[in-house]
């Protein structure tokens, strides 16, 4: 990482901010020597964001006729 001065990032910050997202190379940011502030590169996003529509596609289990009513003994308000 190199070390830059606040006056030296004040009159080339764009130039800097170009320079990291282009070489992924971070930056220290210092005042009177002491270090204030790292430049780093941002995280990379992911091309393809997985879509909500059929997310859940697979995961549910069909275990019997839905359309025919219950037995008497599963109801608990018949007890």
């Amino acid at each position: 990482m190199e070390k830059i001065s606040v006056s030296k990032f004040k009159a080339t910050c764009l130039e800097l901010f170009e320079r990291v997202n282009k070489t992924g190379e971070s930056y220290i940011i210092t005042k009177r020597g002491v270090e204030i502030a790292r430049v780093v590169p941002a995280p990379k996003e992911k091309a393809h964001k997985k879509s909500y529509f059929g997310c859940m596609s697979g995961t549910a289990k069909e275990i019997g006729d839905i359309m025919e009513p219950l037995p008497e003994s599963d109801w608990e308000v018949l007890n």
